[in-house]
């Protein structure tokens, strides 16, 4: 039986591309609660680790496994020895940290992170508090937090008491570490895979005893082990995306962004005028600079990524290779350029959106309307979209006037469609008739979401040779990410009322064409959906009783579970297009692009029949 488990893992983790041998990933959405129990006995917990060990020992870790290649492996080791599938999800994560083990230790501490969760803390008593990187422990010896963070430092680990993938991957991301080390429940765990795991970062976990908040315990030996771990001899080098993900964070860093794109009328940054603002700034400047400071600040940098990752697919996969940093730092400025361009078209639609949105932040300061005015703000946003032709064109010579043209025409062709989907919204908006159908719906979405991945991955393309046969699967495959991310972010919207986000509804309070919407006006009965075309405007209530009773109304019409189905089917339909795509290096691309742009949040979950949609929507 453990070759049969072998066979299966070397089967998954290679991944011939067909639609059969790919069928396997795509895990159903389901609810996982039954598949996080923890072994009960120490002994217990020790056995299946061992196992855990055996097979990862013998796995090909020339590449991450997926999340689905690793239940796969997980799920026949459980029933080679008779265990409850319950077990599934700590099985999951010790498989993982033995992947990953030899090469976390490869990593110098001073290179990694220690994770440790706050729920450690004994609740009663703890004289710690939170500052902005999580719990700022008084090493007072009441838990266990103080001695193993006391253990980490002595070695050189970065320490961080908090949780959650975000703030790690920024961390990561920046620069500052190469591995991480962590404690956490099986929940928290859950959700870290498909970001930190799936980007290929080397990292190890020992899962917490129990998924209640307060008062928890872990396994203390195994921690030890895991802060002090050794690397093994002929230790094999897994792909990662950390590289690429860096390259295109470092581009927006002010010297390499004033080396890459100098400013053409000069003087100082926004940053360097001592609280004077623009005001100190000479006119003819002001736009630059505004500009130049809103380029650099914030965002995940997922477009510029996602063409630098096309390009090194097509040529090779050298950046996700162990050497990965130095072939990024030799790519020509050209193709920086080039990905550069992609995010100029992004933050100006930003500016853009905000001014019509009436969006008070961005990025944690304010908008730039709310600082400098309308007309300001439109005339920076403008100023982005000519800044990014111009990151191409002006590099004609050296990228060669064919793959220039080729690449301002795919520009004006994202930036023309963003426009006609953003139109229809506002249009929509302002029009007295406020009735929606699902197709009208996700036509927009298509329009204005999914131009910004295809322009992405299609410059990527027009970079590494001629577009040729990988123009229709790389439309169809945008088409789909997109608009599933936007319903995505839809559902988000909704996340406030259960899960503390301020700004709950706030698609609803801005009367903004949903496929929620479009979903309840066609399944409530004629007055229910006059009643909601009514909220959407009804000044005469709170924005609470208006939020409530929506909330109400979507409920009834299963608005959420309706819209999570959809998802599904765009993703499904992104996947077809990945099964069938060459090289291997561009199918894991996209394969990664879907399970990390369509990140789930943690909605109650039910089963339900596949949604029939338009297949031309």
């Amino acid at each position: 039986m453990k070759e049969s488990i072998l066979a299966t893992a070397s089967s998954v983790n290679q991944q011939s591309g067909s639609a059969e041998d790919q069928s396997s990933r795509r895990s159903a959405r389901r609810s996982t609660a039954h598949l996080k129990m923890v072994p009960q006995t120490l002994d217990h917990r020790e056995q299946l680790r061992m196992k855990c060990k055996e097979v990862a020992d013998k796995l090909d870790k020339s590449r991450p496994m997926t999340k689905d290649e690793m239940e796969v492996v997980a799920r026949e080791m459980l029933a080679e020895h008779g265990l409850d599938e319950g077990y599934l999800g700590w099985t999951m994560v010790n498989l993982a940290s033995e992947f990953w083990r030899d090469q976390v230790a490869m990593v110098p501490p001073s290179r990694r992170l220690f994770l440790l969760p706050h729920c450690l803390k004994h609740a009663e008593g703890c004289p710690a508090d939170y500052d902005q990187f999580g719990l700022d422990c008084k090493t007072c010896g009441a838990c266990s937090i103080a001695d193993f963070r006391g253990a980490a430092e002595e070695m050189g680990y970065r320490v961080l008491v908090a949780e959650g993938s975000p703030i790690v991957m920024k961390i990561i991301v920046s620069g500052y570490v190469d591995a991480i080390v962590g404690v956490a429940c099986l929940n928290v765990l859950e959700k870290a895979i498909d970001k930190i795991l799936l980007a290929g970062i080397p990292c190890m976990a020992v899962p917490l005893l129990s998924n209640d908040c307060r008062n928890t315990a872990v396994d203390e030996q195994w921690v030890s082990d895991m802060i002090h771990v050794q690397a093994s001899e002929g230790t094999q080098q897994t792909r990662t995306y950390m590289h690429l993900m860096r390259s295109a964070a470092n581009m927006f860093a002010t010297d390499e962004l004033e080396r890459l794109a100098p400013r053409f009328r000069g003087g100082p940054r926004l940053s360097e005028m001592n609280g004077q603002g623009v005001g100190g700034l000479d006119p003819v400047c002001a736009t630059e600079a505004i500009a130049y400071d809103f380029l650099s600040r914030g965002g995940k940098h997922s477009r510029p990524f996602i063409t630098l990752a096309t390009y090194d697919a097509l040529t090779g996969g050298r950046g996700t290779t162990g050497m990965g940093a130095a072939h990024l730092e030799s790519l020509s400025d050209q193709i920086k350029l080039t990905a550069m361009s992609i995010e100029t078209f992004h933050k100006a639609s930003l500016v853009h959106d905000d001014i019509q949105d009436n969006d008070a932040y961005r990025y944690g300061e304010e908008t730039l309307h709310r600082k400098y005015g309308i007309p300001t703000a439109i005339n920076v946003g403008d100023y982005l979209i000519g800044l990014g032709y111009r990151l191409v064109s002006r590099e004609a010579a050296t990228l060669g006037p064919d793959v220039a043209s080729d690449i301002i025409d795919i520009l004006a062709e994202a930036h023309t469609k963003l426009s006609e989907g953003q139109g229809a919204e506002l249009l929509w908006r302002d029009s007295l008739n406020k009735r929606l159908s699902p197709l009208d719906a996700l036509k927009i979405y298509a329009l204005k979401t999914s131009p910004a991945f295809e322009a992405a991955m299609m410059s990527g393309v027009r970079l590494a040779h001629a577009i040729g046969e990988y123009r229709e699967p790389v439309k169809v495959f945008a088409r789909n990410l997109g608009v599933a991310f936007q319903i995505l972010n839809d559902l988000i919207d909704w996340q406030g009322d259960d899960f503390n986000k301020m700004n709950a509804g706030g698609d609803t309070l801005g009367g903004r064409p949903t496929v929620l919407l479009s979903l309840a006006l066609e399944n409530l009965d004629s007055d229910e959906q006059e009643e909601l075309l009514s909220l959407v405007e009804n000044d005469q209530l709170s924005a609470e009783q208006r939020l409530a009773r929506v909330k109400e109304l979507y409920t009834k019409a299963n608005v959420f579970e309706t819209a999570y189905r959809l998802v599904d089917k765009h993703q499904q339909r992104a996947e077809l297009v990945a099964d069938e795509i060459q090289p291997e290096d561009m199918r894991r691309l996209m394969y990664f692009l879907v399970d990390t742009v369509l990140d789930r949040p943690s909605f109650d979950e039910a089963v339900a029949e596949p949604v029939q949609i338009d297949q031309d929507a």
